[in-house]
């Protein structure tokens, strides 16, 4: 088994603003403590993020953090690989857990869709009077995605509830079920949905993830590989790293093709963001590429900076 255990959670549950700050605190000191790496989001609304480690490191750090109020139930969903997929160790206090920008969203988490297990998925999305629907973005959507699903054509999730608006109506489509990588984002477009009359909605239970991880590759509808917000950038089937690299520019997946384009550059440029990638900033990218490859010649880590809004 890969050494690297990585961990995917989140719990919407009102945590009390004051005391974000100092579970900020605590939350990063356990983390550094076991050597756990990646990103963890608090707000009033709850947490989420992914960690990665050692799985007794890691595991250790998760059972401090079950035993904070409120968190008790926490249900992450863990694959594994050969190289930790995260450089740092970051705690952020967020307004939102997963940003869709609709105030008071959190308050109808109490009436998120009907939970669909993986097993039960496939026969749902079978049923002709079902609507599919993807709420993830199109670059994910792009590398993997399960057929006949609706794709919303977002570039980030703020964008959904101008799709849900535009193109979701109550007494057209009387079911939905929605997916989405892990679970997180489902959770709120089912609440806004519901608030906006749907009153059949379904929710794939522990996201795509948790589909791999307990369909069999031969009854999968699942096609492609799917996009993960590490470096690993995608996943299999069976949950190992998959084939596809990343723009460092604007953090897009690449595959073999999109390597091979003359408007690809490592860590410059890619097809997806050349036409945005301004002079400047492919002389500030370009060096820090450089950077990058110097530090890994040294056999240092080189943290680098930020990519360019997607």
């Amino acid at each position: 088994m890969p050494p690297i255990a990585v961990y995917a959670l989140y719990k919407f549950t009102a945590l009390e603003p004051a005391g974000l700050p100092s579970l900020r605190a605590r939350l990063l000191s356990v983390l550094q403590k076991h050597g756990v790496r990646g990103t963890l989001l608090l707000a009033a609304e709850g947490i989420n993020g992914t960690i990665c480690g050692r799985r007794d490191e890691v595991e250790a750090a998760l059972a401090w953090l079950a035993r904070q109020p409120q968190l008790h139930d926490l249900t992450p969903r863990v694959s594994f690989t050969d190289r930790a997929p995260f450089k740092r160790t970051k705690v952020k206090i967020k307004r939102e857990i997963v940003t869709m920008g609709v105030p008071n969203l959190a308050r109808q988490q109490q009436r998120r869709g009907a939970y669909v297990k993986p097993q039960a998925w496939n026969a749902l999305m079978e049923d002709a009077a079902v609507l599919v629907v993807d709420t993830r973005n199109q670059y994910e959507v792009k590398i993997g995605s399960f057929p006949r699903a609706m794709h919303p054509g977002t570039t980030n999730f703020r964008e959904f509830p101008g799709f849900a608006e535009r193109r979701l109506h109550p007494r057209k489509q009387h079911k939905i079920a929605l997916y989405c990588t892990g679970g997180i984002r489902c959770e709120k477009a089912a609440a806004y949905l519901q608030q906006r009359g749907f009153e059949q909605v379904f929710q794939l239970q522990g996201g795509i993830l948790n589909y791999l991880a307990k369909v069999p590759p031969a009854e999968s509808r699942w096609r492609g590989e799917c996009f993960v917000f590490d470096d690993r950038v995608s996943v299999d089937h069976r949950l190992q790293q998959g084939s596809y690299d990343q723009c460092h520019a604007c953090r897009q997946p690449l595959s073999e093709a999109d390597q091979q384009s003359r408007h690809y550059t490592p860590g410059a440029s890619c097809p997806a963001c050349y036409p945005r990638v301004s002079s400047a900033d492919r002389r500030r990218f370009l060096q820090r590429q450089k950077q990058v490859q110097l530090a890994a010649q040294r056999g240092t880590m080189h943290l680098g900076g930020e990519a360019m809004p997607a």
